[in-house]
């Protein structure tokens, strides 16, 4: 039967001739040298040339990465060999190799040694450890030599290929070949190793068209290939995979199987004369250069021919070897999640076939082994040889006796104790087929399900799957396809029913089968089933599960992984890699039944599960509580204070968030309980957690919302001493203690904003905050600082100043505090001429005022406070102003009408005739103004915006 071989293009660089290709061990490289001179660099994942070199005008027969030193190596027509940096494109050195063309350049895989082969009929060993300096070369060709490979089982030999028509084989250290090959009847171009260890094999590949495999050891040729139109330029033994690959100038790449010598495949990408292959160990890509350019194609699967029973005894190929390992030695190590495990290999002997498939049925005690569209079932202790035959897919039923196979795209048979039970052709051919509680066919029309007893259709669905997962109870199976998976639930009691009244099965089956409880778009790689919980890895190399329509994250893997299965008993999920080293990850069984049946809405199941679950998985289940809308059991389940934390905000318990950001003491925390507080309505809380966050931005919205005067104070003060000059200036400002803010001005180095401020609202400091301003400018720009004017010594520059200067004592003098429900009464500023009315009082005598020179400029210092000291306003008041009648005057007139209704005697002007009289007055004033500061309510709401100027407002 033939190879099963599927062939996708992965990369396809349009170019000039390609003289030579390699591939990168790690990275997704592939090295194309140029006829042109140049060497490029693709990335064939995201399908982009990601670095060129120009090494000369002359063509680049040769190239090769050496990943240990970051180096790309190339060999050109100009005798030249030139080594590259690949990360910083940079030229670390360069040497004349040769005195004619060079034709090939190998790297020796261990020791700091290349070999250079050329047109001078010469083979060169270069150490780039001893300066890059020749310590051998090997005569013995008559002709140009063509190329020359390591032996990859013993590094100190290399053959090569010459036009003499001849392949010889070398020893490092000696100047003489070992032996020649003999045979070819024209020049040889090409030649490789066989990578395994069952064959001393060569093959070569000449201009005679032929290829021919030959026995080193006895030094004989054993098989000759013939098919090719044209001279044989590339030839190769895949060193993953049972084939040998030919390229010739007929534009063709042959692939042969390396055991029958079969013809299994021509591929032709019209491309013109192909020059070049390589492979790489542990890849199934293979790069291809040609006339027009250079391709890399994926060859077979890249997953691993490997298998686990329940009982963890795993069996896997290493070629056509099959070799075990048993999991129950590593139950008393030290297992960490992501590392490899230190496995004990037995080796069971080889298999006729080539494994590309290795599965155990159900019970673990067969293990059948697919390959070469053949299939050999295996007792799993033993492997000795149960049952075979033909077949280009195999499948287990959950029945461990019951298994079908497909043999062409138009059979389907199904055996029974290894025999055979029954034959069909489905209806639409069988692309695929798929194990598990129902037998599925893959067709052209989508996906059809049939009873494994009767051949029934259960349900045909229009979907083209790459693989079925069933859970172990047939209830729920997972269908993928490339880009998504659905989750589906199988309505057995439906099917019986419609069985036991023998109702009519329509043509895509019956409707009620099943029902879709999920679909997502992810692609799944390999998969299985736990519970109710669907485990598999995914596109990206991610370990995820899916419970109830959530997708819970188990690990990032750093490479590809595929799923062995899960032993409950070690709650431990192990992987394998197509290197064939296994890891493992923890998942505890006690978590996933948690989830189960907090999906299935059965709690009490839940709760007595709980206390299994490990302490430190709590918030791992916490997480999940919470993303099912289950946030009041996830805040009691969860170990995590952070977590608790968040979900505490989001139920609104204010305790318990309290007493978590009082253990954590944490800004961020106290900012979000405070935010919280105030959407509640909690003040007294959001004051204390703001204070905690030194939040200064929100206990100044918080004061001034509440009319709290002091608070704002206290924040003044406290923020000040914070360095928090900006919520120190508003609350000083908003207090009308223009002093203080101009201080702070002053202090924090704004001394331009300072002298604006009291150009503004405090011009008898204009003076002095200019002097310091100019004071401080000069330092840095003595001329800039003679721009600046000060009002003493330039009064003509400043017209209306002292206007300002006695606007600034009138309204000092006659602003008084008042209540906040006097505020829609008041007049507007932009209604008012605070300069006109200071004028007016002063015509009529009612403004007294004070030079700045005067014995009273102490007091006026005082008074610039602007209501912060009362007992200093109103005792300056009195001694300005004799009479109670200016206060009535200078008082709103909502606020007298209040008076009024309180005290109508207080209508007509006080008279002062005598001493009595005036200590009336006096006391009466007082009282007023006591009267005034008691009816002022801070915390009533003040519908319109707050304006500085009407807090501070005069009559």
């Amino acid at each position: 039967m033939p190879l099963k071989l599927d062939v996708k293009r992965r990369l396809l660089a349009r170019s000039d001739r390609v003289k030579c290709v390699d591939l990168h061990p790690s990275e997704p490289w592939m090295l194309a040298s140029l006829y042109n001179g140049n060497v490029h660099v693709w990335n064939h994942e995201i399908q982009l040339l990601v670095k060129s070199f120009e090494v000369c005008d002359l063509p680049v027969r040769a190239a090769k990465f050496v990943p240990r030193k970051n180096w790309i190596i190339t060999g050109s027509d100009d005798m030249q060999v030139r080594v590259f940096n690949y990360n910083t494109l940079e030229r670390v050195h360069i040497l004349e190799a040769h005195s004619d063309y060079i034709r090939s350049i190998v790297v020796h895989p261990t020791q700091p040694f290349i070999l250079t082969s050329s047109d001078d009929m010469l083979i060169k060993l270069w150490n780039w450890e001893k300066q890059w300096s020749c310590t051998q070369v090997f005569e013995g060709h008559t002709h140009y030599v063509m190329q020359i490979v390591i032996n990859p089982k013993d590094n100190n030999t290399f053959a090569s290929a010459s036009l003499d028509r001849t392949v010889k084989v070398w020893q490092l250290g000696s100047t003489t070949p070992n032996f020649t090959l003999e045979g070819h009847e024209k020049g040889v171009n090409c030649v490789d190793y066989y990578y395994g260890g069952d064959k001393p094999y060569l093959i070569s590949g000449a201009d005679d068209r032929l290829v021919k495999i030959w026995d080193y050891q006895n030094k004989t040729c054993i098989q000759t290939l013939e098919g090719h139109a044209q001279n044989i330029s590339a030839v190769t033994f895949h060193p993953e995979l049972p084939i040998i690959m030919t390229g010739s100038e007929d534009g063709t790449v042959r692939v042969w199987h390396a055991n029958t010598y079969r013809l299994e495949s021509t591929l032709n990408y019209n491309l013109e004369r192909v020059w070049t292959i390589a492979c790489l160990k542990g890849s199934n890509s293979v790069a291809l250069g040609y006339d027009e350019g250079s391709i890399i194609i994926k060859l077979g699967r890249e997953e691993p021919a490997m298998s686990m029973d329940s009982s963890g005894k795993i069996i896997w190929a290493k070629h056509s070897e099959l070799q075990q390992a048993n999991l129950k030695a590593m139950v008393d190590a030290d297992i960490k999640d992501g590392e490899r495990l230190p496995l004990i290999v037995k080796d069971m002997g080889s298999c006729e076939i080539y494994p590309q498939t290795i599965s155990h049925n159900p019970n673990g005690r067969f293990v059948v082994v697919c390959g070469d569209g053949e299939y050999i079932i295996y007792t799993a202790m033993a492997l000795r040889n149960k049952s075979f035959g033909s077949a280009q897919e195999f499948v287990w039923a959950l029945d461990s006796s019951e298994y079908a196979v497909r043999e062409s795209s138009t059979s389907v048979k199904i055996f029974k104790n290894f025999k055979e039970k029954k034959a069909f052709k489905p209806d639409y051919g069988a692309e695929a087929i798929f194990g598990g509680h129902m037998l599925g066919v893959k067709s052209i029309s989508g996906l059809a399900f049939y009873d494994w007893e009767t051949l029934d259709l259960i349900r045909r669905i229009e979907i083209q799957p790459k693989h079925v997962f069933w859970s172990e109870g047939g209830e729920l199976l997972c269908i993928a396809t490339e880009e998504t998976f659905y989750i589906l639930r199988y309505n057995s009691e439906v099917v019986i029913k419609a069985k036991h009244f023998k109702t009519p099965i329509p043509e895509d089956g019956i409707d009620q089968a099943f029902d879709v409880l999920g679909m997502h778009m992810e692609s799944v790689k390999t998969g299985l089933w736990v519970g109710d919980c669907f485990i598999y890895t995914n596109s990206v190399n991610r370990l995820n599960y899916y419970v109830g329509g959530e997708i819970v994250t188990i690990s990032h893997m750093d490479r590809v992984m595929y799923l062995l299965g899960y032993i409950s008993k070690d709650s431990r999920l192990y992987l394998g890699d197509k290197e064939l080293n296994v890891v493992s990850y923890s998942l505890l069984l006690s978590v996933l039944e948690y989830q189960t049946a907090v999906m299935r809405g059965d709690f009490e199941t839940a709760h007595s599960v709980l206390p299994s679950v490990p302490y430190e998985q709590r918030t791992r289940v916490a997480h999940f509580l919470e993303k099912q809308g289950f946030k009041s059991q996830a805040l009691v389940v969860s170990t995590d204070p952070d977590h608790k934390f968040e979900l505490a905000l989001q139920l609104g318990d204010l305790s318990v968030a309290y007493n978590l950001a009082k253990d954590a003491m944490n800004e961020q925390k106290w900012k979000q309980l405070a935010e919280l507080a105030m959407k509640k309505c909690e003040f007294k809380l959001a004051e204390e957690c703001l204070h905690h966050a030194k939040d200064y931005g929100g206990l100044l919205l918080l004061a001034t919302s509440s009319g709290n005067a002091s608070r704002v104070e206290k924040l003044g003060q406290s923020s000040e001493a914070g360095g928090i000059n900006n919520v120190a200036f508003i609350s000083y400002f908003l207090l009308g203690k223009k002093k203080k803010a101009l201080d702070l001005l002053v202090q924090s180095g704004r001394l331009p904003e300072a002298a604006f401020f009291a150009r503004t609202y405090l011009p008898s400091q204009v003076s002095r905050i200019v002097k310091l301003w100019k004071d401080n400018l000069k330092k840095v720009n003595e001329k800039a600082s003679l721009a600046l004017a000060d009002p003493d010594e330039y009064e003509n520059l400043f017209p209306g100043l002292n206007s300002a200067i006695k606007t600034e004592q009138f309204l000092m003098q006659s602003q008084i505090r008042q209540s906040a429900a006097t505020y829609p009464f008041a007049t507007p500023n932009y209604e008012k001429d605070p300069i006109k009315d200071m004028e007016v009082a002063e015509a009529s005598g009612k403004l007294v005022y004070i030079p700045e020179d005067t014995d009273s400029s102490q007091s006026q210092n005082s008074l610039s406070e602007g209501g912060g000291c009362e007992n200093t306003f109103s005792e300056h008041f009195v001694s300005s102003i004799k009479t109670s009648e200016f206060v009535e005057s200078a008082t709103p007139k909502p606020y007298l009408k209040e008076k009024e209704l309180t005290d109508k005697n207080k209508d007509a002007p006080l008279k002062t005739t005598d001493e009595d009289e005036d200590e009336a007055s006096d006391q009466d004033i007082d009282e007023e103004l006591e009267l005034a500061i008691d009816n002022l309510i801070l915390n009533e709401n003040i519908e319109n915006d707050i304006c500085f100027e009407e807090l501070l407002s005069e009559d």
